[in-house]
């Protein structure tokens, strides 16, 4: 585990893209390659758009899906009736379990309309539209009022923010006093890495729309200055291993039908950069380049 002692930040690197062109590339990879995350990876069960978590429990990569669902509610202790906030929603998967199975009310948003439309008719068709809504927001700058949230959840979307502090802050402004704030995500093992780490991860990046990903103690920074308090960032990679090399052998054995498809015209420019990019999260993994993470932390009650 890792304490917020261990080391300090390194500047928070500037995007190389605009706010509103990231937006539109993260709208635009999340709409071109959901044939491939909905053939190739999620299932009407788990609707998980994420890796999955292994332990004892898991006997399968559905389990796996599940269980990362069941790991990151346990460690921030979501009681029924608790407000949740799934920041990064995809299509509904997370938001559905917590509803279903911890008796959550759960807001999810996303900034793609297309996702919050698939994540409403989920909700529809699993019947907890009463626990469950859906919108399109920015999770850095979200129309809701203040302390109007029990948990902030945020599954491998975080990566996403230009500004990883921009999140924290926002989140510390919509937890109540002893609010939590939970994010599954890849960290970066240093700033900088050495040519070949830093060129393997950000082909990897690149493809997912992801600008950076920030230091383990980037993280503990943001959320100090943010005014959290019991932070904790613990690498799990060994247990999300067994997804990331799933994930990185299907796209392996399948690439050159992604090279005859971009070469005919049949797979966009996007898609063939989604293949990419989950070939190389796995050799930079492998390089270690970077790990996975829970990290979490909670709001501090104000001490009278």
């Amino acid at each position: 585990m890792w304490s917020n002692s261990l080391m300090t930040a390194a500047e928070q690197p500037s995007p190389q893209q605009t706010t509103g062109s990231l937006t539109e590339a993260i709208v635009g990879y999340y709409d071109e390659t959901w044939l491939d995350y909905r053939i190739l990876w999620l299932n009407k069960d788990n609707l998980a758009v994420h890796f999955g978590y292994t332990d004892d429990s898991t006997r399968s990569h559905t389990d796996a899906l599940k269980n990362m669902n069941r790991v990151l509610a346990d460690r921030v202790r979501i009681q029924p009736g608790e407000r949740v906030l799934d920041a990064g929603c995809g299509v509904g998967g997370s938001s559905l379990w917590l509803a279903t199975e911890r008796g959550a009310e759960v807001v999810g948003i996303t900034l793609a309309a297309r996702q919050a439309a698939m994540a409403r008719d989920n909700a529809i068709r699993r019947g907890v539209t009463d626990r469950v809504q859906f919108e399109v927001a920015d999770f850095t700058a979200t129309p809701f009022p203040d302390a109007s949230f029990d948990v902030v959840w945020a599954v491998e979307s975080m990566c996403h923010a230009p500004h990883k502090v921009a999140f924290y802050r926002e989140a510390a402004r919509l937890l109540r006093p002893g609010g939590r704030v939970v994010v599954a995500d890849f960290v970066r093992a240093a700033r900088p890495l050495d040519s070949t780490g830093e060129r393997l991860l950000h082909e990897w990046l690149d493809g997912w729309a992801v600008p950076d990903i920030d230091t383990p103690g980037e993280h503990l920074e943001h959320l100090a200055s943010a005014g959290f308090a019991e932070p904790r960032l613990d690498d799990v990679t060994t247990h999300t291993r067994p997804s990331l090399r799933r994930l990185y052998r299907m796209a392996y054995w399948t690439y050159p039908l992604a090279v005859l498809g971009r070469a005919t015209g049949v797979r966009s420019e996007v898609q063939h950069g989604n293949v990419i990019a989950s070939i190389r999260q796995y050799q930079a993994l492998r390089r270690d380049a970077w790990f996975y993470s829970i990290l979490s932390a909670t709001k501090p009650v104000a001490s009278r």
